[in-house]
């Protein structure tokens, strides 16, 4: 049962809005999906209540004071939502359930900054995980896209893709929707763009 882990120190870097939406890929896909939310914001949890019944399940994993509870029988795949600021044993409690660890990262400096000692203490552990980094919010073939992934390269971690900056997001979030729930002629390069993140999460 895969664990997909997303996590930044740093807060409004995307991280629930690539959560619900990978949860989304993977619902799509016809997998059991649980979402869990380590955030007292309760971001994900929130937009769970607002997903419409027609559209594949998608269930709630119940984290409680850092506590993790079991997942019930059946299910398969398992997206874990995490607050910024996550440190100490409740991160270890996460990295510990973790087949993949996924840092979204916008490409400012002031973002790379705030993550780059995150970065190589994730990329030191003694870790029964994969590690990789996300670019959020940023064209693929702009000079911001190339500071992170040289950045990124120097602590020899891969970036996965680069996610757009797009409306498409915000409104697909606003109904409990992902990219994965509407027809794909309206999200045709947002999907195109997780190509490389969905082959990577499905490797063993």
């Amino acid at each position: 049962m895969p664990v997909v882990a997303i996590v930044n120190p740093k807060g409004g870097v995307g991280k629930s809005t690539f959560a619900t939406n990978l949860a989304g890929y993977f619902a799509s896909q016809g997998h059991k999906v649980m979402l869990g939310d380590a955030d007292k914001q309760q971001s994900s949890r929130t937009w769970l209540s607002l997903r419409p019944a027609n559209l594949p399940a998608i269930s709630a994993w119940e984290i409680q004071d850092g506590h993790i509870a079991k997942p019930p029988k059946g299910t398969t795949h398992i997206v874990l939502d995490t607050p910024a600021g996550l440190s100490g044993s409740k991160l270890d409690a996460v990295l510990k359930l973790a087949d993949k660890v996924i840092v979204p990262l916008q490409p400012s400096i002031f973002d790379i900054l705030a993550t780059e000692d995150f970065l190589k203490k994730l990329n030191k552990r003694d870790k029964n995980y994969q590690l990789a980094v996300l670019g959020m919010r940023v064209n693929g073939r702009s000079r911001a896209s190339d500071q992170l992934a040289h950045y990124v390269g120097q602590l020899g971690l891969p970036v996965l893709a680069y996610l757009r900056d797009t409306q498409n997001y915000i409104q697909l979030a606003a109904h409990g929707a992902t990219l994965w729930d509407v027809a794909p002629s309206r999200v045709e390069k947002d999907i195109a763009q997780w190509q490389d993140v969905i082959a990577w999460v499905n490797q063993p």
